[in-house]
């Protein structure tokens, strides 16, 4: 489990540098090959095209349960191999009180693709 601690404090201009953008999820896979229970994620960001995600979601949701639902996800770090699935966002989650990842999502519906600030 991640540290409650604070990080180390950076420079508003390092923020700005992280592009945070909502998308939705059109597409899950289950990944059996993944370390630890994992879908693919196929995920809408509008303008932006679609990308690909892996999340370590299976114990809060269901396929079903995620089909059309909004995340926020950072979408300019490179891609990233895990197995042989390219990941190439991360999509934002929180740990509830067992430890398992609760997705971030917007409370209202946005557009696809549109930017956190």
């Amino acid at each position: 489990m991640e540290s409650n601690l604070p990080s180390e404090q950076i420079q508003f201009t390092d923020f700005l540098k992280v592009d945070i953008r909502v998308g939705t999820i059109i597409k899950i896979e289950d990944f059996p090959e993944a370390r630890k229970a994992a879908y693919k994620l196929e995920i809408d960001f509008g303008p932006l095209d679609k990308k690909r995600s892996s999340a370590q979601i299976t114990q809060n949701y269901s396929k079903d349960d995620l089909l059309g639902k909004q995340v926020i996800a950072v979408v300019n770090f490179p891609p990233k191999q895990i197995g042989k699935f390219i990941s190439e966002v991360l999509t934002f989650g929180l740990p509830d009180e067992n430890g398992t990842v609760i997705l971030t999502q917007p409370t209202g519906k946005v557009p696809n693709g549109s930017k956190l600030y």
